[in-house]
């Protein structure tokens, strides 16, 4: 499968591109750890199916550190040890953030408390916007069938400069 439209060769898409980014990039500085971060992107990438994305936070990730355990067991965060309690917290916002369209709650109470455990208001906000952000880059990749393979760590960041 072919991309159908390259979004980085579009003027218009650039242009939102680089604002999307500035959006992004609140949450990059933000108090909410980068590779917590990494591990909700990824996540919410592997469930929206986009290759692009995966490939992006997986390398971005490994790069700053994180270990191949880690990101190979993120698709199945609940049954490994290698997250902590708040990071498990985080992935579960991520999937059920994600995943609106398949529970009638949303967000469920228990998964609510358990980031109110142990993030800050900062770093609530940071990741309910990360969640939103990493899935709308989800949909345009996918959409335009933009695949995953050919990513180098700070390509986004290059084509946005």
């Amino acid at each position: 499968m072919e991309a159908r439209f390259d979004l980085f060769s579009n003027e218009l898409a650039t242009r939102f591109a680089k604002r999307f980014a500035n959006a992004g990039m609140v949450v990059h500085q933000s108090p909410l750890p980068k590779a917590t971060q990494e591990l909700v992107s990824l996540r919410a990438s592997q469930i929206n199916g986009c290759g692009w994305c995966i490939d992006m936070h997986t390398k971005e990730a490994a790069a700053g550190g994180e270990s191949q355990v880690r990101l190979h067991l993120v698709a199945a965060w609940r049954e490994s040890t290698v997250f902590t309690e708040a990071e498990r917290a985080a992935l579960a916002l991520a999937e059920e953030g994600s995943r609106l369209a398949d529970a009638h709650q949303g967000v469920s109470d228990e998964t609510w408390a358990e980031v109110r455990r142990h993030y800050d208001d900062d770093q609530i906000a940071a990741l309910v916007c990360l969640v939103a952000l990493i899935n709308a880059a989800n949909r345009l990749a996918v959409i335009v069938h933009q695949r995953g393979g050919s990513y180098q760590s700070g390509m986004f960041a290059a084509a946005l400069g």
